[in-house]
């Protein structure tokens, strides 16, 4: 397989930089883990865990970086309720300049170079992509069967103006929190309340607290009258598109149905409007069988600007 290098803080830095040119230019080209907010969150709550099994490439020109891969190999996914899962097929991200597609093949190239024999390979491309899709297909990519259906695995990518927004109402006695307010280690607690069973760790809070974009007071929460918090929501602000994404976004499973998720996006968007942001996205899964988090989000006025299109090639295939 050769020497390939991991990904590094300083990469991510100089992906999201790519990311807001694309966003600037092709918004729609932005597949779901290649957005100025992902790429961070990724990093974060990832490095600790499962940095070793990253690898990149990075091609630029005139000293600016024109296109990107991160091969994510398989792992041992370790949960906090004891359970794992081997994940034994690797993962493809990446994102090439509008104005330089030739380079997308060799894209596609280096990944095949990085993944260990007998792993299917998967990546996400984005559905509104004709030349990208066209290129993955001509490398023996098709639609993952897992993508199908209404149960169906992929994203779809949320987008609002912030020009009308709502005063957020919380049941009483809760308040909101940020980050900074709160503390990592209850951060920490109401991302793993939220996704349980989950991955993240107080190590993981602290990882995405050390990104270049993340901030604190962008980190909403929710706090009950016992003190717990119950919600989370982090802000990604992109300064240069005047854009905010919310990534991740839970609420406490004993809490739910409450308001609580609503009033803390209201509450959120008007933080990233203050912040500079113009415009706010968050993605979701999208398959009618996913209904909560896209309800949750219609609710409050987004609604789907672009989704990706899930592709596998499977250990072993042969070129026709």
């Amino acid at each position: 397989m050769g020497e390939f290098e991991m990904v590094s803080a300083a990469d991510v830095v100089l992906m999201q930089g790519l990311a807001q040119k694309v966003t600037a230019t092709r918004p729609e080209l932005v597949n779901a883990e290649a957005t100025f907010g992902e790429l961070a969150w990724i990093w974060g709550h990832g490095r600790t865990v499962y940095g070793e099994t990253w690898r990149r490439q990075l091609w630029f020109e005139d000293g600016e970086l024109v296109a990107w891969g991160w091969a994510y190999l398989p792992h041992l996914v370790r949960r906090n309720d004891g359970s794992e899962e081997d994940v034994t097929g690797t993962n493809q991200a990446y994102q090439v300049h509008p104005d330089r597609p030739e380079l997308l093949d060799e894209v596609i190239d280096w990944f095949g170079a990085v993944v260990p024999p007998g792993s299917d390979q998967t990546v996400l491309a984005g559905a509104a992509d004709e030349l990208a899709l066209a290129r993955w297909a001509a490398h023996g990519y098709e639609t993952d069967p897992g993508s199908l259906g209404d149960t169906g695995i992929w994203t779809q990518l949320n987008r609002r103006d912030l020009d009308a927004l709502q005063t957020p109402s919380l049941p009483e006695g809760f308040r909101f929190r940020t980050a900074d307010e709160a503390g990592p280690e209850a951060a920490a607690q109401a991302h793993i309340d939220a996704w349980h069973p989950s991955t993240f760790t107080l190590a993981a809070m602290e990882d995405t607290c050390e990104t270049a974009t993340y901030r604190g007071d962008l980190h909403v929460l929710v706090k009950a009258p016992d003190g717990t918090m119950v919600a989370s929501a982090i802000m990604w602000l992109d300064e240069v598109n005047r854009t905010a994404e919310f990534e991740p976004v839970g609420t406490h499973r004993d809490f739910r149905r409450q308001g609580i998720g609503t009033a803390l996006l209201w509450h959120g968007m008007l933080l990233a409007r203050e912040a500079g942001a113009r415009e706010m996205t968050v993605p979701c899964l999208g398959a009618p069988g996913h209904p909560e988090a896209k309800g949750l989000y219609y609710g409050v006025g987004f609604r789907e600007f672009t989704r990706d299109a899930p592709l596998l090639k499977r250990a072993g295939h042969l070129l026709k």
